[in-house]
Formats: structure tokens, sequence, C-alpha cells
């Protein structure tokens, strides 16, 4: 007697996929930390680097203070410009509050601040010393005989040297010297008379005292 017969079905074991399903998927491979660093450290970089230009774009470079405040005025041994065979040193100021003013015949905005100088030596409130910078002693010569002397006595800086040592940039640039030779403020730019009456006259009338 013949056995009957099985319904076909299936095969027990098989590893085929049921109809119409899908392959599980895999799990998501989680990013590299290698690539993200390579990606997110350009981008701080360029982040902290516009910061700052945008910052420096609204800011007053008069307000960016020197890192000679404090200190003692570096020391320097000078011609002076009207009298060649002399020299100038800062020495020469101990004992006194004084300003160091440096100037150019070629410097524009140095004739902004002149007649504010000239004014000051006539009323002898304080020693302006002048540091001719960058300049031709003849031309420097003319152009205080033009404009008015309000210098005590000026140094001739020609080739700037001097200039490095005292951090100067730009000029006009004036630093006030107390008694000690210890420099207590800069002045970046013309001297104004705003300026002059709110910060450096307070300043060398305190340090006069």
């Amino acid at each position: 007697m013949k056995s009957p017969m099985r319904a076909a079905g299936p095969s027990q074991g098989s590893n085929s996929a049921p109809s119409g399903g899908s392959a599980a998927a895999k799990p998501q491979a989680r990013g590299d930390p290698l690539r993200v660093l390579r990606w997110s450290l350009p981008l701080a970089v360029f982040a902290v680097l516009f910061a700052f230009l945008f910052v420096g774009l609204f800011r007053d470079p008069r307000e960016v203070p020197s890192p000679l405040i404090g200190k003692p005025a570096p020391q320097f041994s000078l011609a002076k410009l009207h009298q060649p065979d002399e020299r100038l040193t800062v020495t020469d100021m101990r004992g006194q509050v004084w300003l160091l003013n440096v100037w150019a015949s070629w410097c524009v905005s140095c004739r902004v601040e002149h007649p504010l100088l000239v004014d000051l030596s006539k009323r002898a409130l304080v020693p302006i010393v002048g540091l001719n910078y960058k300049d031709e002693r003849d031309a420097g010569l003319q152009w205080l005989a033009k404009f008015g002397n309000p210098y005590q006595l000026s140094a001739y800086d020609n080739e700037g040297r001097v200039g490095i040592d005292y951090g100067v940039y730009g000029v006009p640039e004036t630093f006030v010297i107390d008694k000690q030779g210890v420099i207590r403020y800069k002045q970046i730019g013309p001297i104004t008379q705003e300026a002059w009456d709110k910060t450096l006259l307070p300043l060398v009338k305190k340090l006069q005292a």
C-alpha cells in the first residue's frame, strides 16, 4: 500500500528568504572621527581668524596698548638735528617729565598736531623732545623753520632704528616719560586738543607733582 503523499512545501533547513521579503539592513556605520576632525579643524581656524578681522575693522588703532607702558624708555644716543656734532640720550632728560614726539617732514598728520605743539611749547607746560624719524636732515630743518619749532631738542633718527625700539609704526606718535625715565603713556596719531585736555595734561600734572 502506497504511503500518502506529503503536501508540497518549503524544504526544511532552506536559507532562502521568504517571497516578497528583503534582507535585513546592516546598521549604518558611524562617522569616522578623523574625517570629522579633518573638516571641523579648518572651519574652527577660519572662524577664529574671521572674528579677529571683524573686531579689527571696528577698533580704533589709537586704543592699541603699547607693551612699553610701565617700562623704562629704550636708551638711545643720536645726533641732534640742529647740532650734528652733539648727541642726545634719554638720560639727558632724567629728573623731569617730558614728551617724546616722533615726527617727520613727509608726515601729513604731523601738520595736524603741530600748531598745538607750538602752543604747548610757548606755555612751557612740559618739555617736548622731537624724534625726527626716517627723514632728510635738511628737509626736517626747513619744515621746522617754516611751521615753527616746538622742541626743546630734536634727535635725528634717519635710519629709524630708535623708532623700531619704541614700537613706532606710524607718525606722529608721542610718549609721556616720567622723571625716572619710565614710559607712562603712548599717543598714537596726532595729539588733539581733546586728547591733551582729557588725557595727556592730567597725566603730566600728576607725574610732575
